[in-house]
């Protein structure tokens, strides 16, 4: 089993299709650009407020970093990209119920390698956050691992440290040199953190994505995919986007612009051959977009002929949620609890994934494998019922350049600083630029798209 490639059968992706319209429209009343939940959400409100919009998107098919693959003999959609609603998010159930798409709870049953063996994660979890409790918070902005060297040291356990290194390191795609203490200490303390809630939707991301496209009114809402945006020139009222679709310069033109470009795409230098050069420059978000950094995730999907996992110990696994093993190339498995299948997900962001990213799917691969036997040890006959794998590196990937965004030191304001619309012509949004608490989530994505379409709802009707 040298590549996925020759592992896996015919698939498909799940997300609309609709027809890519290149005809030329009168006028837009705006253009969205990115197909996401961002972009989506944003092309949805806006068409229901009776604006006409155009949606250009680069990839082949919907939804962004939600990407969901179907297989046949799989009982479950394999999630490459976002896969959980942690919390209970008002927005993504919003749009959740609109579709009548139901949330299944996720088991949070956690175990992770001590001394050689499985032993039960969740009392190193409660360790490491009633100790995060006790220290007190620090009033000057540092890097987390810093904070975890200095103030919490004399709180936490060596072991509890490592493990909140590795919760922000993996959990957020964090570089814990890097990131705000202040802003992972807030996210961990709220709605979306670690321990929160945890719900998939029934079916996968991908339903709610193909239920949002196949709810735009066609009307008003022309999509554009295979439509690669390589230049946006603008002036306050004015909006000119230009992009190649299969070789053919094609441009569109509105008076606003909604830009829902993952945060590692907007930070691409303009002479990169993935890069959307803006004219004039955005000097105004570059201090935004230097307080946030894109955090490099790949994922692993592994199928396998049954759950051995369910098997092992006298079936003590067969509850398992997820399983740590810190120090492994991919330190973070889980399973599709509560759906039994016999899929396990590996997961490596942060630097980890930094170190990772780029490598062939046969290289990255391997590691997951190492990962696995470092886990369950070669007794579990992992290896030999592996039936298939399917690899995604999202910081590789052109249109991403990355999984998800955190702030970096001394930036606590960069979000808000990105969402901030320029001259009522360039609106921003994506999970980078949410500002309603659920930033690097779907349901940041969703609102924020919303909250820029409406923006420009108000500001069309003075």
């Amino acid at each position: 089993m040298s590549d996925r490639r020759s592992m896996s059968k015919k698939s498909k992706t799940r997300s609309a299709v609709l027809p890519t319209r290149l005809a030329r429209h009168p006028r837009f009343d705006a253009i969205v650009i990115g197909a996401g939940a961002a972009g989506l959400a944003a092309a949805s409100t806006l068409a229901e407020g009776g604006a006409r919009v155009c949606i250009v998107e680069a990839r082949d098919r919907l939804g962004g970093r939600i990407f969901s693959r179907i297989e046949a003999d799989v009982p479950i959609a394999l999630e490459l990209g976002a896969e959980f609603v942690h919390g209970r998010s008002p927005a993504t159930s919003r749009w959740l119920r609109r579709f009548n798409t139901p949330l299944v709870d996720a088991s949070q049953n956690r175990f992770s390698v001590r001394d050689g063996k499985l032993a039960d994660a969740d009392r190193l979890f409660d360790e490491m956050k009633a100790g995060l409790a006790r220290v007190r918070r620090p009033t000057k902005d540092v890097a987390f691992a810093d904070f975890l060297d200095g103030p919490a040291r004399t709180v936490l356990s060596p072991q509890a440290r490592k493990f909140a290194r590795t919760l922000a390191e993996g959990f957020d795609a964090a570089d814990a040199t890097r990131a705000s203490t202040i802003e992972i200490l807030k996210e961990w303390s709220g709605s979306s953190a670690a321990d929160a809630p945890t719900f998939r939707p029934q079916g996968g991301y991908g339903e709610l994505i193909s239920a949002i496209a196949a709810d735009l009114d066609p009307t008003r809402v022309h999509l554009h995919l295979n439509t690669v945006v390589n230049e946006v020139a603008w002036r306050p009222g004015s909006v000119v986007v230009r992009g190649m679709h299969f070789g053919q310069r094609h441009e569109f033109k509105a008076p606003r612009a909604i830009i829902t470009l993952p945060i590692g795409v907007l930070q691409l230098p303009p002479q990169s051959p993935h890069a959307v050069r803006f004219d004039p420059p955005l000097k105004q978000k570059e201090e935004a977009l230097a307080g946030l950094a894109s955090g490099p995730v790949i994922k692993v999907l592994l199928q396998f002929r049954e759950a051995f996992w369910e098997a092992l110990d006298g079936g003590r696994f067969r509850d398992a949620a997820f399983f740590h093993a810190r120090g492994a190339p991919f330190p973070t498995f889980w399973t599709p609890l509560p759906v039994r299948a016999p899929i396990l997900v590996a997961w490596c962001g942060g630097p980890n994934a930094a170190r990772l990213a780029g490598l062939e799917d046969a290289q990255v691969l391997a590691y997951a494998l190492e990962s696995l036997t470092m886990l369950f040890g070669r007794r579990s006959g992992a290896l030999d019922q592996l039936r298939a794998a399917y690899v995604h590196d999202w910081q590789a990937d052109p249109y991403a350049c990355g999984a998800y965004s955190f702030v970096t030191v001394g930036a606590r304001s960069a979000r808000q600083a990105l969402a901030r619309p320029l001259r009522d012509t360039l609106y921003f949004a994506g999970e980078a630029a949410d500002i309603g608490g659920e930033a690097a989530t779907v349901a940041g994505a969703l609102q924020s798209g919303e909250r820029a379409a409406r923006s420009i709802l108000r500001r069309s009707r003075k």
